[in-house]
């Protein structure tokens, strides 16, 4: 009774403390087509004081949804690392969206709560038609998340590019694009996909790493052609033959006009005679009843048909006793009849006799002298061998 008590306090104090919570609520801005990332830290979130290390876990999701919305997702390492919120919306994601976090204080057990208003809106700015995706081995995708490594990394492409116009357009680690989970070995990473749009069109580097020779080169196993320093190493060791360019293709000299399209004239609606060509005619009207007759009562009928004849043989072609005794010899009938007779009155006497025991069924009983108790002989008498007595 002592314990149920405790536990109904217990309760009753957690759903007071969890009433009086105030939540706290951030807006926020996110960008179609831009890279977004919010950090979850410890100590802003929960408020908690300098060095206090605290293991903290987060769950979020949609406002009155189980789940985030599509284009954002949660990573984090451990619950001594910071969570991130990260991805990329898109035009069909604009508008007003509320996330709920939820922190979970594995010391102490409380939790806490904060609402992310994001106010999704389209970015400023001139279109960034030419987009470059990098596979940067020597990172995870929460060592790339922080603004300092992401701006780094802009920082060391604009020697390969157009420096000064680079934005990130999205961030993806290698496992949700079917990546294996590496080796427990110091320096294996999962990897980490980052694209990066520009609206200068690609220099002659990132052509020929994607050019036809660089992917033949890659196939070999060799690595790809590269004619100009690489400016992301050491830092950032980038796999080269996974370079992905999607905007190379609309890179076309715009001085040679296109040719216009064919507008196509319109026809009367009826095609032309074709001796290759038969339409089939139409059918005629039948009537299926005579085939749905058949089809049903024919394994009717032998059924039924077996059925008889099954309890034919086995009703009315039974012989009986009367005709097994007619067929039966009248001294084969005595003969048997005497034999069955003797044998119960045989039965009969000898369950009523009353005749001693023989003595061989009795205890202690000595086959040479008769009598019950074992025969009292002098061994040293005796000789082993009687022929010689």
């Amino acid at each position: 009774m002592a314990a149920t008590l405790i536990w109904i306090s217990l309760l009753v104090g957690l759903l007071a403390g969890l009433g009086g919570t105030e939540i706290q609520q951030t807006t926020l801005h996110p960008l179609v087509g831009r890279v977004f990332v919010y950090t979850l830290d410890h100590d802003a979130f929960l408020q908690l004081p300098e060095h206090v290390a605290v293991p903290v876990t987060y769950h979020a999701h949609l406002q009155g949804h189980p789940d985030l919305p599509r284009w954002l997702r949660y990573t984090q390492r451990s619950p001594h690392h910071p969570g991130f919120l990260y991805g990329t919306a898109t035009p069909e994601d604009r508008g007003h969206q509320v996330i709920e976090v939820t922190a979970y204080n594995r010391d102490s057990f409380d939790t806490t709560r904060q609402r992310l208003v994001l106010l999704i809106a389209d970015p400023e700015g001139p279109l960034l038609p030419y987009q470059a995706e990098f596979l940067v081995r020597s990172h995870d995708v929460e060592e790339v998340l922080p603004s300092t490594p992401a701006s780094l990394f802009l920082t060391a492409l604009g020697g390969l590019w157009e420096p000064g116009d680079l934005q990130l357009i999205n961030i993806t680690s290698a496992l949700d694009r079917g990546g294996r989970v590496p080796l427990p070995i110091e320096g294996r990473k999962e990897g980490v996909y980052i694209k990066v749009g520009s609206a200068s069109p690609f220099s002659t580097c990132l052509k020929m790493v994607a050019s036809p020779d660089s992917q033949a080169r890659c196939a070999q196993g060799q690595p790809p052609l590269l004619s100009c320093y690489d400016t992301l190493a050491p830092h950032f060791r980038v796999d080269w033959c996974n370079v992905s360019l999607p905007g190379l293709s609309e890179q076309v000299d715009k001085s040679v006009p296109e040719p216009a399209d064919e507008v196509p004239t319109p026809g009367d609606g009826i095609l032309e005679h074709d001796p290759f060509f038969c339409p089939p005619t139409e059918a005629t009207a039948r009537d299926f009843l005579t085939d749905a007759l058949v089809t049903l009562l024919v394994p009717l009928l032998v059924a039924l048909l077996l059925t008889l004849l099954l309890a034919y043989v086995m009703c009315c072609r039974r012989e009986g006793r009367l005709k097994r005794d007619l067929a039966t010899s009248d001294i084969q009938m005595v003969h048997h009849c005497t034999i069955r007779g003797n044998t119960e009155e045989l039965r009969q006497m000898a369950a009523s006799r009353e005749v001693p025991r023989p003595l061989s069924t009795l205890p202690m009983f000595n086959v040479r002298t008769g009598e019950r108790l074992p025969p009292q002989v002098d061994n040293a008498q005796v000789p082993l061998i009687l022929d010689q007595h």
